[in-house]
């Protein structure tokens, strides 16, 4: 068992801002704490100071136990030397320094031998060899191995020159995932490690978590993750001159209510402490003025002075961390009753043909596997289907690639469709920052709808209430994943659409913004069609789409996470 201690740990910007100030706390032996807090705040930065990435400007780390990290990007530093990474690559990257040490020296020796096959060469191998050995590194093998057999579904002889590539993302998370759950180090570091795994991987994540006996440190925005796993939640706060943090000692069930007990109690000390300030100044205000007139009062009046000075140089009794404000006012519409009307709709190759009304109003969650051709159905309405008309056309000025299909899917009067999607690439953003983005707005003259321009003004009183007011001459590019998605739910707000069509909304939201999401979802007057795998953010759904593993696509009374199991919304 281990464990990690942050004591007292102060961080700088190359710029010279202070992201992190007088972080302290601690992850006992075998605990399981959750590291939350909103986008940009410095979690992973924070992560890296405990690996040892990232040197403190103050402060300290200390810890005990084998540590294993998983990094948001798993695949981070493979590649380097231009050769295409493989399985046996991303393992040893998460295995210890001397394996990895040891792995290396072998490698070197067995090019060294291609060309020079002398005595010399020979002992050095043996040598490096019986490091390797010497080191764990065939025992670990074995472990590889049970990994590859339960992530890949063949043993590590045969999977280990596979390269990374043609695997999926989920793959590769839940293959380094089965390492470092089975693996020596007693403590792990895991950087956001349910992206990309489905629903069923979330749910093992989770069972695999809970019956660990290693210490564990994540960040997650999962909130059914949180709520199934965390034994206590660390917070990092906005803070005025630099990201404080708060720890909840129970779990996500309570934590909310913790946290808003915790800033009410701000509110009534800083309360108080104006009152008594105010008290303070019209006490040295009313002793003052006898004091002109009573020499007998000066002693009194420099005496009150003295307790004001003192009372001031001291503060509130605590500096009170910013709150997270993101505010979406999605606005839609009405349109006619039936919003989407599919008659045998059938992706080529994805799914059996489907019927499907959509009625205005209605929130409809599209559920089912990765491939299974969810992404695809969310596109071809968001292109406005299969015989688009002018009025259908999509919001924005992204172009939409067709989609092959057999069947009608057709939009309602007056639908006009928002489509988000993080994995796109959107090139219509990319080198523009959010000022001029929302300055020159989109294709509103041309088509007679969209998102109009605005002024800088109004355009940083819009970007305030994402929380991206700091980011406003930023590239677009340059955001953070949570920020980029922060901001195109924005560009939906402005757009006029009157159909919502999110595909994986959630995914890099903090957890504010995912809830400020679904405040503002409650309050669209439109229709919503959302792919999601948040098991949480789908409870605020009414019907359930599922796209089945056979290619049979049905509806549910309840989310459908696995094929035949239904997971009522609690």
């Amino acid at each position: 068992m281990g464990h990690v201690e942050v004591s007292g740990v102060r961080y700088e910007l190359p710029d010279g801002r202070v992201l992190l100030d007088d972080v302290s706390f601690r992850v006992g032996d075998g605990a399981k704490v959750a590291l939350v807090g909103a986008n940009g705040a410095g979690k992973t930065t924070l992560l890296r100071i405990v690996t040892g990435d990232l040197v403190p400007h103050a402060g300290a780390v200390t810890r005990s136990g084998g540590l294993g990290v998983m990094r948001q990007d798993v695949k981070q530093g493979l590649g380097l030397d231009g050769t295409e990474p493989t399985v046996a690559d991303l393992l040893l990257s998460v295995s210890p320094p001397r394996i990895r040490e040891a792995a290396a020296q072998v490698d070197a020796c067995e090019l060294a031998l291609m060309e020079t096959d002398d005595e010399k060469t020979q002992m050095r191998y043996a040598e490096a060899l019986h490091e390797y050995a010497d080191a764990g590194g065939y025992d670990l093998e074995v472990t590889w191995d049970v990994c590859t057999s339960k992530a890949l579904g063949v043993p590590y002889d045969r999977a280990k020159y596979r390269e990374l590539r043609t695997l999926s993302g989920g793959e590769q998370k839940r293959l380094v995932l089965e390492y470092l759950l089975a693996g020596p180090d007693e403590v792990l570091l895991l950087d956001e490690p349910d992206n990309y795994l489905d629903v069923p991987g979330k749910v093992w994540l989770e069972e695999r978590i809970r019956g660990s006996d290693k210490t564990i440190l994540y960040i997650s925005h999962d909130r059914e993750l949180l709520d199934h796993t965390a034994t206590r939640v660390v917070t990092v706060e906005l803070g005025h001159a630099g990201n404080l943090v708060w720890t909840h000692p129970g779990g996500f069930a309570s934590y909310h209510e913790a946290r808003k007990d915790r800033f009410a109690r701000f509110e009534e000390m800083r309360k108080r402490w104006d009152e008594e300030h105010a008290k303070l100044k019209a006490l040295v205000l009313r002793l003052k003025i006898k004091a002109e007139y009573n020499d007998g009062m000066s002693s009194q009046y420099r005496a009150a002075q003295t307790r004001l000075r003192k009372f001031e140089e001291a503060g509130p009794p605590t500096e009170q961390p910013r709150e997270q404000q993101v505010s979406m006012r999605l606005k839609g519409g009405r349109t006619g009753k039936r919003a989407v009307v599919c008659t045998d709709l059938e992706l080529t190759g994805l799914m059996r043909p489907f019927d499907l009304e959509v009625w205005y109003g209605e929130r409809v969650a599209v559920l089912g596997s990765n491939g299974s051709g969810k992404s695809h159905f969310l596109r071809l309405l968001a292109a406005g289907g299969s015989d688009p008309d002018v009025e259908h056309q999509p919001v924005g000025d992204v172009v939409i690639e067709p989609v092959r299909h057999r069947g009608k899917a057709k939009l309602g009067a007056r639908v006009r469709p928002g489509w988000f999607v993080q994995t796109h690439e959107h090139p219509e953003l990319i080198g523009r920052t959010l000022v001029e983005i929302l300055h020159r707005g989109d294709g509103a003259k041309e088509g007679g709808h969209g998102r109009v321009g605005m002024g800088r003004e109004q355009a940083s009183r819009v970007l305030d209430r994402y929380e991206l007011s700091a980011q406003a001459e930023q590239r677009f590019e340059s955001l953070s994943g949570g920020q980029q998605a922060r901001f195109q739910i924005l560009l939906l707000e402005l757009s006029g659409a009157t159909l919502l069509l999110l595909d994986e909304p959630t995914d890099n939201l903090d957890v504010q913004s995912a809830e400020a999401l679904e405040e503002g979802l409650e309050a669209f007057e439109g229709t919503v069609i959302a792919v999601t795998h948040d098991r949480w953010f789908a409870r605020g759904f009414d019907r359930f789409l599922v796209y089945g593993a056979d290619g049979e696509v049905y509806e549910s009374d309840g989310p459908v996470w696995d094929e035949g199991r239904v997971v009522r919304a609690r």
